[in-house]
């Protein structure tokens, strides 16, 4: 009978984290954190000292969307936070990988927010609803991305994300910092929108 190859990864926090078959007990935030500020963006082609994290893009989306959605229940802030919390284990690919992939990425990152989710008191599956409009904000992040700091001019970065509506209040200007202190910021809005959950 041929082994079964090993599917677990070991976390810094000392829990095993089956990828396959990820149960919320396993998931903690200070891997998350630390994993996802120390995955690159745009596999690492980006401006500066430091790669632009996942960490710091998901930490714009949360922010984008709340501008967006200023009435929006902390959980929503939350799972804006953690729309790409699964990257923390699986990397970030670009989107022409993904589809190279095919269908097995999509559900192997359902399964690991699935756990995500319930590990942190949201449905284990977001909304359609609100679903869209955190895509819309990520279009919107990576759109500024793209345009400041992965060398895209902005024609080339409307047409792969859409041109920003003139009525969007547009952040200020990304620079990729040092990974542990965007942990640290990731892990504090983490905190501040767990505690405001109802």
């Amino acid at each position: 009978m041929a082994k079964q190859p090993r599917a677990w990864q070991r976390m810094l926090s000392g829990r095993r984290l089956d990828l396959l078959d990820p149960t919320p007990m396993d998931i903690e935030i200070e891997d998350i954190a630390h994993g996802l500020s120390f995955v690159a963006r745009w596999n690492g082609q980006t401006k500066g000292d430091f790669a632009y994290s996942v960490a710091e893009h998901s930490l714009l989306v949360e922010q984008l969307f709340t501008a967006a959605n200023p009435k929006a229940p902390a959980k929503w802030q939350l799972a804006a936070l953690l729309h790409d919390a699964p990257e923390y284990v699986i990397g970030d690919m670009i989107s022409p990988v993904k589809a190279a992939v095919g269908p097995g990425y999509a559900e192997l990152d359902d399964r690991l927010t699935a756990a995500i989710h319930i590990r942190f008191g949201l449905p284990a599956k977001t909304p359609a609803a609100i679903k869209r409009q955190i895509k819309k904000v990520d279009k919107l992040s990576a759109w500024l991305e793209a345009t400041q700091i992965a060398g895209f001019s902005t024609d080339e970065a409307n047409r792969f994300f859409g041109k920003p509506s003139d009525a969007v209040a547009l952040p200020k200007v990304l620079v990729p910092r040092p990974p542990m202190g965007v942990k640290a910021e990731f892990i504090t809005r983490f905190s501040d929108l767990s505690a405001a959950l109802d």
